[in-house]
């Protein structure tokens, strides 16, 4: 059910992209105005539907990815924790936690306890605690960096509708000028209208797309490098505490 979620999704942005364009004159006019960019500007809307989609969703999802309180304030009483030597409250802090870099960090303690558990030696303790951590890493940082491809293509794609009804409006400019005798000054504003709206359209939506990718590619590097450096002094408290032999 989940692979249908994304088609309806778009199918449902694109009706309500044609109904906004073709309904734009109800809000005055502006919207009139709006209207004469043709129907490109429905694709302009559509990527705006989708755009907003796009950071509402990364928003939700980096916010869920910090987990619950203060992410350094967590990763203080987890060193803490490992300081003295309690794996087991360090564990119960990441449950409480619940957020990527507590996911991450509670595969490696429970694959310490588990590994140690069993009479490994301390090198084979290290090697599994640091291979859990980079499984469970791997597995968190797609998360992070969802829909991010999105928001970039989305950008790129508005430069280029924008553009092209900038063309089309160019070409209905220069037939109208191109009839003999009089100009038709009519054709000639909508033609110029049509350029103009789309390219502000245009321009609009991608800066806004570029804007939220490099916010968002900012904060999944920081909160990637956060958990980093937490995994690694993670594994290094463990190291030092694990035993030499069984």
């Amino acid at each position: 059910m989940s692979r249908f979620i994304v088609p309806l999704g778009f199918v449902a942005a694109l009706a309500i992209s044609i109904g906004l364009w073709w309904n734009l004159p109800h809000i005055g006019a502006i919207g009139e105005q709006m209207q004469k960019g043709g129907p490109l500007v429905a694709a302009l809307i559509l990527l705006v539907i989708l755009l907003t989609s796009f950071i509402l969703e990364r928003i939700w999802s980096l916010r869920k990815a910090q987990g619950r309180g203060s992410l350094p304030d967590f990763l203080n009483n987890v060193r803490k924790a490992l300081h003295v030597g309690d794996v087991g409250a360090a564990i119960k802090l990441c449950a409480e936690q619940r957020g990527s870099a507590a996911n991450v960090i509670r595969a490696g303690l429970e694959r310490y306890q588990q590994v140690r558990g069993e009479g490994a030696p301390k090198e084979k303790i290290v090697a599994e605690t640091q291979a859990a951590i980079q499984e469970a890493n791997g597995l968190e940082v797609p998360l992070l960096e969802r829909n991010l491809i999105a928001l970039s293509t989305i950008a790129s794609i508005a430069t280029m509708v924008g553009l092209l009804g900038t063309v089309i409006g160019m070409i209905r400019s220069f037939a109208a000028l191109g009839h003999t005798g009089a100009v038709d000054a009519s054709k000639l504003a909508i033609g110029i209208s049509e350029a103009l709206i789309n390219t502000a359209g245009g321009l609009f939506v991608a800066i806004s797309g570029i804007v939220a990718y490099n916010v968002f590619v900012t904060r999944v590097d920081n909160f990637n490098y956060m958990m980093d450096e937490a995994s690694y002094e993670a594994v290094q408290l463990l190291s030092a505490t694990a035993p030499e032999k069984r």
